[in-house]
């Protein structure tokens, strides 16, 4: 089982694992080197048997020195801090997108001079929350960039790299705009409709920047498609979100991330073609801010908060979870789920 330290404890990740952590602050201010170092110490310090390595999840793309020091410290079953600062800095990542013939938005350091139409991204940053539209007050700031905004359907390749053969899956992603927060990540869906060529330029697109990257292990590229032409937005060189739908009920793909990171051959490849589409959802603290009661949540829903969470407005609540036969339904019963599970939170907030 395994061993957790985050920012969160939920009820569900403490019924899988073996031993968690909970990292005070960490929610509002991200991961810290001696906070961290010291919870994977206890955590690591609490069974009998050595843990075989770190997964990394969320949290950690802005913080490459971070990573390096967990690195002199663990074992990494996953990419080291070069990987992750050459994927997230953007004079780097663009300037070799365009050097393999990979399309992609127009990026650039500085303001633009008609700022309509333009986005500004901080460096590192994640889950769309850190995306802003430019407006004429727009200025150089540290740690952010700016890209030009492009409209089209929103597709992931995700998949494990650095075996023989990659392992590659599509997913649909939507965002879940807030008046403060328009391009907050929303959710994804497994098995979306893409015409084979479409699925064949992704792919390509997707091996040789992994590559080009030396990603190693499980990583996830992001595409808006405009004009027909995949247009890459950023890579995510770690197990993200796409694996709630992209992986089956034994963990096959994640099985697969840790043998190609620990450099072990599998006899088999790990089925990422289910017969049914899979949709997660996140549900946000839209209504207003809240402390959880005791919900009785349902058999769909995770990252589930114990009584007594507080969480502030606009913040993430728990995901919801569906099964369906195509994409399209997957999805509509994720975005049903959310209002029915938003409600019986809401009905059962402590006062």
């Amino acid at each position: 089982m395994p061993l957790v330290a985050d920012a969160f404890g939920d009820l569900d990740t403490r019924d899988s694992a073996a031993a968690v952590h909970v990292i005070d602050g960490a929610m509002a201010a991200g991961f810290r080197t001696r906070p961290l170092i010291h919870a994977l110490d206890a955590l690591a310090q609490s069974i009998s048997i050595p843990p075989i390595g770190l997964v990394l999840g969320s949290g950690f793309e802005d913080k490459p020195r971070l990573i390096a020091a967990l690195g002199h410290r663990y074992r990494l079953i996953g990419n080291e801090a070069a990987t992750y600062k050459a994927c997230k800095d953007p004079a780097v990542f663009f300037a070799r997108l365009d050097e393999l013939g990979i399309a992609h938005p127009t990026t650039q350091p500085c303001p633009p001079d008609t700022t309509k139409g333009w986005l500004t991204k901080r460096v590192g940053g994640s889950g769309g929350r850190h995306i802003r539209s430019c407006d004429a007050a727009a200025g150089e700031r540290r740690r952010r960039y700016f890209q030009k905004q492009i409209s089209g359907d929103r597709l992931s390749v995700g998949g494990v790299f650095g075996t023989e053969h990659a392992h590659l899956a599509l997913s649909r992603q939507w965002i879940a705009p807030s008046p403060d927060q328009a391009f907050r990540f929303g959710g994804a869906v497994s098995m979306p409709d893409v015409a084979p060529d479409l699925r064949s330029k992704l792919e390509s697109a997707a091996r040789d920047v992994a590559s080009a990257f030396g990603i190693v292990g499980m990583a996830s590229f992001d595409f808006i498609i405009s004009g027909g032409t995949p247009h890459l937005l950023e890579v995510n060189p770690r197990p993200g979100a796409s694996l709630d739908v992209l992986d089956d009920e034994q963990g096959a793909l994640f099985r697969a991330h840790i043998a190609a990171c620990l450099g072990i051959s599998q006899a088999d490849d790990p089925p990422l073609t289910p017969k049914t589409a899979r949709a997660m959802a996140i549900l946000h603290a839209d209504r207003g801010s809240l402390t959880l009661g005791s919900t009785p949540w349902p058999a769909w829903s995770a990252d589930r908060g114990q009584p007594g969470t507080y969480i502030p407005k606009g913040a993430p609540i728990a995901s919801v979870f569906a099964e369906a036969a195509s994409a399209d339904a997957a999805e509509a019963l994720a975005r049903t789920r959310l209002a029915e599970l938003e409600d019986l939170i809401y009905e059962h907030t402590q006062s």
